[in-house]
């Protein structure tokens, strides 16, 4: 939410910003403080000051309270700031796209700021430097939902880029809400690497005491510094508590929460393994690094969809598209209303795969009439692929393949581990 009209009045009128010095007035009490940013989660009438004994209060705005800039904030330089080197420890690069974990706070106004260049990347968690090395870049800087299938590209080469240029390993700040498209994109994308490639977020902005920001980055950077992995992962708090963080598969793993710092889950398989105090603990087998060099093999076909199947839809509701997943209900079914569809649409050479809504399990189009009247049809089933997963394999299976054959071998074929184990 965004602060009221009326509030934002108030503070216009006295032209009263983020880390100005204010004074409110409610019911002839007075309190004084740094004005802080507001946050998504407050009401619009609540204004948020800094008292002097660094806590954070919310005060409600009405009529008659009133508002006073007492001092504007100093307006600083940027500090420029050199990233340490130590020859003798391995040397990693952090490549930011943005999101809630590449921001920094500013602990004298408690505001929050986004990382724009490589030194706030680098400063925002300084104990990385004991570590290891640091070099950054800044990709871009997007909110993950609006990040496209050609960023996903352009991140490849730079994945690639690094690694071949010496990166003991690759870590990737990343919003959440799309963290898991992107990290099966790249695991389609990358061959032989030479380094670990983690994709990391935060739940929680670094404003908030629960913040998993700097656990979950020093974590991810320690993985890539000291990690044999050679595949591509992602790396958050594996308990709401700050105990420990997994290491998911970048191709089996959802985000299953909003907002819960252990939104991420493997499914349907466990997480390869852990980081507990520093400690990587492995739970699973996984592709041990390569010498290289890594190569990139980026090419996809984005006239893919994902359909959600509900009841009450119509024919016409499926588009005309090269490639299609459709999110089956249960064990990947439809309804038999938009069959006739599904059959035109695969015999004028659109590839279609099925996958479930449910989160835990695998598709098995043998089991009732409705899904081998589909298998029938030419749906190519996902097995235990997760939607996201199978979407964007579509989309790299389609600019690989050259025909409805080799297509559908492609799309069941285990090409970089997206495929769990099998479950029942």
């Amino acid at each position: 939410m965004t602060l009221s009209s009326t509030l934002q009045e108030k503070l216009k009128k006295i032209n009263a910003e983020p880390g100005d010095t204010i004074s409110i007035t409610i019911n002839d009490k007075t309190f004084t403080g740094l004005l802080m940013p507001h946050h998504q989660f407050s009401d619009p009438e609540i204004i948020i000051i800094k008292l002097d004994n660094g806590y954070n209060i919310g005060l409600r705005n009405t009529e008659q309270s009133t508002i006073e800039l007492l001092t504007k904030r100093r307006k600083q330089g940027k500090k420029q700031q050199t990233i340490p080197f130590d020859k003798n420890k391995p040397t990693i690069d952090i490549i930011g796209t943005g999101g809630t974990i590449a921001c920094y706070i500013d602990y004298r106004t408690g505001a929050v700021h986004p990382a724009t260049s490589s030194e706030d990347l680098a400063f925002s968690v300084p104990e990385i430097f004991e570590i290891c090395n640091v070099k950054t870049e800044v990709a871009y800087q997007l909110l993950s939902e609006n990040i496209q299938p050609e960023h996903w590209q352009h991140l490849a080469e730079k994945v690639a880029n690094a690694l071949n240029n010496g990166a003991k390993g690759v870590v990737i700040p990343h919003g959440t809400d799309t963290m898991g498209y992107t990290a099966a994109a790249l695991s389609f994308m990358l061959e032989d690497l030479s380094g670990p490639v983690i994709l990391v977020g935060a739940q929680r902005s670094s404003d908030r005491p629960s913040s998993d920001a700097a656990q979950n980055l020093l974590d991810a950077v320690r993985l890539a510094a000291e990690g044999d992995i050679g595949e591509v992962v992602v790396l958050m708090h594996a308990e709401s508590s700050d105990t420990k963080t997994a290491i998911h598969r970048g191709n089996c793993v959802r985000k299953v929460h909003t907002s819960r710092r252990d939104a991420f889950k493997s499914i349907n398989t466990p997480p390869l393994g852990y980081i507990e105090k520093g400690k990587i603990t492995w739970e699973k087998s996984y592709k041990k690094i390569s010498k290289g060099p890594v190569s990139v093999d980026s090419a996809i076909e984005t006239d893919v969809g994902l359909i959600y199947i509900y009841p009450g839809m119509k024919p016409e509701d499926i588009p005309d598209k090269k490639g299609l997943v459709l999110m089956g209900t249960g064990l990947g079914h439809t309804s038999s209303t938009i069959l006739p569809r599904i059959t035109e649409l695969t015999k004028n050479g659109t590839t279609i795969v099925m996958t479930s809504q449910c989160i835990y399990g695998r598709v098995n189009m043998n089991v009732y009439s409705t899904g081998r009247d589909l298998l029938k049809a030419g749906v190519i089933s996902a097995a235990t692929m997760i939607p996201e997963t199978a979407y964007v394999k579509l989309m790299w299976a389609l600019a690989h393949g050259k025909t409805k054959e080799q297509i559908e071998i492609l799309m069941t074929t285990y090409i970089s581990n997206e495929l769990p184990e099998k479950t029942k």
